[in-house]
């Protein structure tokens, strides 16, 4: 059965790297197939079988999904729609997001998703109100929509994919009138426990209301994590604590187990009770497994039903039902019907790292035997000697995961987790939970303690983050280095008298020291971002790399290089940046400046910006773009064609038109990025550096908009490729249209980071271009 499991996990696996869907007629011989290899009995026919069978449930479940979809006719269309909101509303800047299942709708003609993710924002000079809708309400909502869509690049996530797997089909925003609140409670089951969810969360916060940690308060009883700032984030998963600050499995099992504790004292002196002798008719132990469950159940639903709390309570379901029917089973049954249960209810749970974490790390356990406690010595050693050999081997255990899904290993991680573990899951925890159900009066304290001692915790673990040794970071191994790494780790964990288990340590060698791959000296490689309505692009030479912009902000503490840049460079294994050009201080060009130079050694910092600006003072070194700066890297050009230094004196003048003009070269192949320089600066270089402006490859001056890419300017360029770096849907319709047919008459080939992702250029003797969206096409994107 457990071999049979894995083989229906594994075919769920392949349907989720699938660039489209198998038809249904195709999956209906799939199942006859595997129908007919069950019949035979034999391991290898039994395995092919399960592995169909899990490739057609989650593509029959990926067919559902997909149905219901919002026709591309109805994107940005007006629609007058009734429904619940269905999920804990969330504050953001300037409003609130939720998700809303649509029960009508009004607007004739018009065709919207059952699930929809919804943002309502405050009316100008308002401040938004957390509270202006709650779950369970039945409203009545002008909405304007689209179709799911997500930022596509290497080593980030897919927001589509999350979307899918949410069953959030167009997302969008509620239009300022028209909207009706029709009942202020639908009672559902879904909508009582997050109405219950909302009342915890905020009870806590009011209880403590400035204080930096009650997010993490919140996460502990509820699971919502939103709250937690990325700076808190970073010190967390530098010191690899971050699977504690949620409803952990951990959590769970002690909740559940104080839950049957409880029960199971009460039980057994019912006798001492008039006219109650329950164990009677109902064993101890069975009452005590049903309560533990239940008490998991409640404490997962409150959780949000996440992954790693989902595996726990299904195989604390699988332990009830066993002792409730006599039954023995091995814990290696129980985690494997577990997995079942979690890939049957949500098949997308694969493409998750707390699905590969939260199993991995039981399956580690398990495979390294400790589950029995060492012979000898008083029992709080034994416990003791018990839980360091675990931490050991769950630590040594999720290395090559850890590296695969992160292209990090944090080495703090076990002193880290060795304080933290006791403290947030045997003090924090419970006084959370307790300061969450007590009244007002009384729950400030236990809440006020929980947080104490928290932040004192927190406070160690930032000195432990700040040590340039507390993360070794490589590139993201190739499958081959991960499979040899991972059988290196099982002959480090193989029981006790396994020959030379530390010998096993060589099988990661070839993981740790692999480096970024880089160009041939006389080349370069540029990469040009999906960072939404913003410029971001990474210029590789042999052995030097400068990022040119650094995208957006999104809200406030969440930008570009946050989400995008950073993974991507951990991802690369890149942990230095030898320059760092800003073009100008709009927030679509310098929004993630900060974040960035915080996240990452940047050698020095070239740009416009003002003598104030935040990112200037947090630079190491700064250098006025300039016309006529020039340098050389392992062969390749670099100039900077302005601005011009004049334009630093005229205080009136737009940031557009004092954007960094940079073009590389190399081996008679180049390329411009532009900014958002306009038509008269456009003019300015036709004067100035005519001679210059000659690329291959041109990013799009200012998106594309009606005041840039003149027809003398692209002319004097004649480029071949030109790359337009634009938000879906954005609401300055850029590239415009006229641009857009001026690129096309003039012969140019036009890619939108929109459509393809991000986009891969590498000048060489010949050019090559990839796109993301296409080199890793899957079946949901775009859909």
């Amino acid at each position: 059965m457990r071999c049979a499991i894995l083989a229906f996990v594994l075919g769920a696996c392949w349907l989720q790297t699938r660039a489209e869907l198998p038809a249904v007629a195709t999956l209906a011989w799939a199942v006859a197939a595997a129908l007919l290899l069950g019949a035979l009995r034999r391991l290898p026919a039994t395995l092919l079988a399960a592995a169909l069978c899990g490739a057609a449930w989650a593509a029959m479940a990926a067919h559902l999904a997909l149905a219901d979809a919002l026709p591309r006719s109805q994107e940005g269309r007006d629609m007058s729609i009734v429904g619940t909101v269905d999920s804990l509303p969330q504050a953001m800047d300037g409003g609130t997001r939720f998700n809303f299942r649509v029960e009508r709708v009004l607007t004739p003609g018009a065709v919207v998703p059952r699930r929809i993710a919804l943002s309502w924002y405050s009316r100008r000079g308002e401040a938004a109100d957390p509270e202006a809708v709650r779950p369970g309400e039945r409203w009545q909502l002008q909405v304007r929509l689209q179709r799911p869509h997500g930022n596509a690049n290497p080593h980030t996530f897919d927001y589509e994919a999350w979307l899918l797997e949410q069953g959030i089909r167009a997302t969008g925003y509620v239009r300022p009138a028209g909207n009706v609140r029709l009942a202020a409670l639908v009672a559902r089951p879904g909508h009582l426990v997050e109405r219950a969810r909302a009342a915890l969360r905020r009870h806590i916060v009011a209880q403590l209301a400035g204080k930096r940690y009650a997010g993490v308060i919140v996460a502990l009883v509820i699971g919502d994590q939103r709250s937690i700032p990325q700076p808190d984030w970073d010190v967390f998963n530098r010191t690899g604590i971050s699977h504690l600050v949620s409803i952990s499995g951990l959590h769970v099992t002690m909740l559940a187990g104080l839950g049957a504790w409880a029960v199971s004292m009460l039980w057994r002196r019912s006798c001492f009770i008039q006219g109650a002798a329950w164990p009677l008719w109902l064993p101890a132990q069975k009452a005590a497994a049903l309560a533990g469950a239940l008490v998991a159940l409640l404490y997962v639903l409150l959780a949000g039903f996440g992954v790693p709390a989902q595996r726990t309570f299904y195989m604390l379901a699988v332990v009830a039902a066993a002792l409730w029917w006599g039954r023995t089973v091995s814990l290696s049954h129980v985690l494997c019907l577990a997995l079942a249960v979690v890939v049957l209810v949500d098949p997308w749970a694969v493409l998750g790292a707390g699905f590969w974490l939260s199993f991995g790390a039981v399956a580690v356990i398990l495979y390294a035997g400790l589950g029995r406690l060492p012979e000898g010595g008083g029992g709080w050693r034994r416990t003791l000697v018990a839980a360091a050999r675990t931490q050991y081997a769950v630590t040594l255990g999720l290395v090559p995961l850890g590296m695969l899904l992160f292209a990090q290993v944090s080495l703090a991680g076990p002193l880290a987790n060795a304080a933290a573990i006791p403290v947030v899951s045997l003090v924090v925890t419970p006084l959370a939970l307790l300061g969450a159900l007590l009244p007002a009066p009384l729950a400030q304290p236990v809440l006020g303690l929980a947080h104490l001692v928290f932040a004192l915790l927190a406070d160690g673990l930032r000195l432990l983050a700040a040590s340039p040794l507390a993360v070794l970071q490589a590139p993201a191994p190739p499958a081959w280095c991960f499979v040899l790494a991972l059988l290196g780790t099982a002959w480090m964990l193989a029981p006790r008298g396994w020959p030379r288990r530390w010998a096993g340590a060589a099988a990661w060698l070839p993981m740790f020291i692999g480096l970024p791959a880089a160009p041939e000296p006389g080349r370069f490689t540029v990469t040009a971002f999906d960072v939404g309505q913003g410029m971001a692009l990474l210029v590789e030479t042999r052995h030097h790399r400068l990022l040119y912009d650094t995208g957006p902000r999104y809200a406030p503490g969440v930008d570009a290089a946050g989400r995008i840049l950073l993974p991507y460079l951990r991802g690369r294994g890149i942990g230095t940046l030898d320059a760092l050009v800003v073009s100008h201080s709009d927030t679509d060009h310098a929004g993630g400046a900060l974040t960035l130079l915080g996240g990452i050694e940047v050698a020095q910092l070239r740009s416009s910006l003002g003598p104030g600006h935040p990112a200037r003072r947090a630079a190491r070194s700064h250098l006025r773009c300039e016309v006529g700066q020039d340098w050389h890297w392992d062969g390749v050009r670099f100039e900077m064609l302005g601005p011009d230094p004049a334009s630093y004196a005229l205080h009136g003048l737009k940031a557009n038109a004092r954007s960094c003009v940079l073009r590389i070269s190399a081996g008679g192949r180049a390329m411009l990025l532009a900014a958002d320089i306009e038509a008269a600066q456009e003019a300015g270089l036709l004067r100035s550096a005519a001679g210059r402006l000659r690329a291959d490859v041109l990013l799009a001056p200012h998106h594309g908009s009606g005041t840039s890419s003149t027809v003398a300017f692209l002319e004097a360029v004649g480029p071949s490729v030109g790359i337009f770096q634009v938000g879906y849907r954005n609401r300055f319709r850029h590239p415009k249209a006229e641009v857009d047919a001026r690129y096309a008459g003039m012969g140019i080939r036009r890619l939108r980071t929109d459509e393809a992702g991000a986009v891969t250029l590498q000048f060489g003797p010949a050019l090559a271009l990839s796109t993301y969206r296409q080199t890793r096409k899957r079946y949901w994107h775009g859909r």
